[in-house]
């Protein structure tokens, strides 16, 4: 995970673009780089991935063009046999193929052609043009906005990295590229080019081909490797691959309440099946409380959902980063956006069951990604996402959604059926009920967030929250704990989330006053 913040203007005040920089330093402490050249102003944070060596280290340039990135190019072998006619390569790095084919291909064609993560901005010597793109889902971050006495446009990997120069910063959106002074959807992956009525046998043996075909392709790295297990499906999918295509016990890690926790028995017992080195970490009220503040910052949200489930995210990745010599982690995010919540049990018909999903595929951004890579990039660690995988999501998007909806009396039941009788997990992961993760954590973690706030603020402070914040309200007193953490850093900025992540009110079942899965009437076992 690396981070970059990029001007246009290249008269920013020194002091003021370095403030800048050095507020995203977490996001790549091996080397830092800060250039002005005919482009602008260039500064890149790295976090050493793949080679290791100095020839890595960003910008890139050639021709007079120049290039960062902060992704993963899955595809980069592939692409550099492309380029290889026009081009030497002086490094072993993924990202520097990015260069040859903009030069080969342009931009729109480039982006179209990449396998991958990535948030990334160019210069162009020849035309003298600022690009920028950004990968359909938005696994990376990147920002823009516009430098405060010109107006020109500025880049960085977090808004935070904007704030001390730009006005008008803005969450870049996925699937697009910037060009000529204007966006260009390049991909939205929520929206198929088809839908696959198959067999299901034959539609799980796929799901199955090309959730391994994603795992194996992010064991690649030159820097050592972790994985994040709650004991959940997706997350203990994700370790069970990776631990049949590894010669090595994987290393692993789960995280839970000092008092209560539920997730942490499931990982274990993941473990154990699987024979990985495990790590659990406990952690308590003082520590869930002492870290908001910090948390809120690096998250740059307000979202009651997005904090709380980033609290367990963030604290077990600081003790890995302080205890590690780990620097990429795999995590299960993107899972529940295709195959399904709780709450889209509910949903009254398969075409609004789709309709939800492409939602929060187009949303993820700001949610569960976005909590992914914040909260692992604080601790100067990488994220990989293999449910995130371009071939993965788009498959499953295309499955007719009526066989993706809850018909078996359980919820994602294709990328359960998937594995079954394999080997891969134990039935009793395999078919573990779902539970939010910040409930997983342990109850007590809510509860505890919630009678702090309780004993923040009166009722007459919530009532009086409509005039303060019009946009989007909170309307809890947690949700106004929150709020009023995040305007202290981000003054006027609320509107970089669209809304509060909840169920779809919608839907009989679903009008319920907090996100969490355990005020469903569906939760069952969920919290067992």
């Amino acid at each position: 995970m690396c981070g970059f913040v990029f001007s246009s203007y290249g008269g920013v005040k020194a002091e003021k673009f370095d403030k800048s920089f050095q507020k995203i330093y977490h996001r790549g402490p091996d080397n830092e780089c800060v250039t002005t050249q005919e482009g602008g102003i260039w500064g890149f944070h790295r976090l050493s991935i793949m080679d290791l060596s100095s020839r890595g280290n960003q910008p890139f340039l050639n021709n007079g063009n120049e290039l960062m990135c902060n992704g993963e190019i899955y595809n980069f072998e592939e692409l550099k046999e492309i380029v290889n006619d026009i081009y030497e390569f002086h490094s072993e790095s993924d990202c520097e193929v990015l260069l040859p084919l903009y030069e080969k291909f342009g931009i729109e064609i480039m982006v179209k052609m990449l396998d991958a993560e990535f948030a990334l901005v160019m210069y162009d010597g020849q035309t003298g043009e600022v690009m920028a793109a950004r990968d359909p889902i938005g696994i990376r971050p990147l920002f823009y906005g516009f430098e405060a006495e010109t107006g020109k446009i500025a880049f960085s990997s977090e808004a935070k990295g904007l704030m001390d120069f730009c006005k008008n910063v803005e969450p870049f959106p996925p699937g697009h590229y910037y060009k000529d002074g204007k966006f260009y959807l390049y991909n939205d992956l929520a929206d198929p080019k088809m839908i696959i009525d198959e067999e299901i046998s034959t539609i799980t043996s796929k799901i199955k081909e090309k959730l391994e075909k994603s795992v194996i392709k992010r064991l690649h790295s030159d820097a050592p490797l972790g994985f994040l297990l709650s004991g959940g499906l997706d997350s203990s999918l994700v370790c069970a691959i990776a631990q049949k295509h590894l010669e090595k016990p994987i290393k692993t890690f789960a995280i839970g309440m000092d008092t209560d926790p539920i997730d942490l028995r499931y990982a274990k017992e993941v473990a154990d099946f699987l024979g990985t080195e495990h790590v659990e970490v406990k952690i308590t009220k003082d520590d869930v409380l002492n870290s908001l503040r910090d948390i809120i910052y690096h998250l740059e949200t307000w979202d009651i959902t997005t904090v709380r489930a980033s609290i367990g995210m963030y604290l077990i990745c600081k003790f890995i980063h302080e205890n590690t010599e780990l620097k990429v982690l795999l995590t299960g995010e993107v899972s529940d956006e295709i195959f399904g919540y709780k709450y889209t049990d509910f949903a009254p018909t398969p075409a609004e069951f789709q309709k939800e999903a492409q939602k929060r595929i187009r949303e993820l951004y700001m949610y569960d990604v976005l909590r992914a890579d914040r909260c692992i990039a604080a601790h100067s660690l990488e994220a990989r996402v293999p449910f995130g995988d371009l071939d993965f999501v788009d498959y499953v998007m295309s499955v007719n959604p009526e066989k993706k909806m809850n018909k078996y009396n359980k919820g994602k039941y294709l990328l359960r059926k998937a594995f079954e009788g394999l080997g891969y997990l134990p039935d009793s992961i395999l078919y573990r009920e779902k539970a939010a993760f910040s409930d997983a954590m342990g109850h007590s973690m809510v509860d505890y967030l919630k009678e702090f706030a309780e004993s923040k603020y009166t009722a007459e402070d919530l009532e009086r929250a409509n005039e303060k914040y019009p946009y989007k309200t909170p309307f809890t007193k947690e949700s106004l704990l929150y709020r009023e953490i995040f305007e202290e850093f981000y003054p006027g900025k609320a509107e970089w989330i669209k809304d509060f992540w909840m169920p779809n009110k919608e839907w009989e079942g679903c009008n319920v006053d907090d996100p969490s899965a355990r005020v469903l009437s569906n939760y069952g076992d969920s919290g067992k």
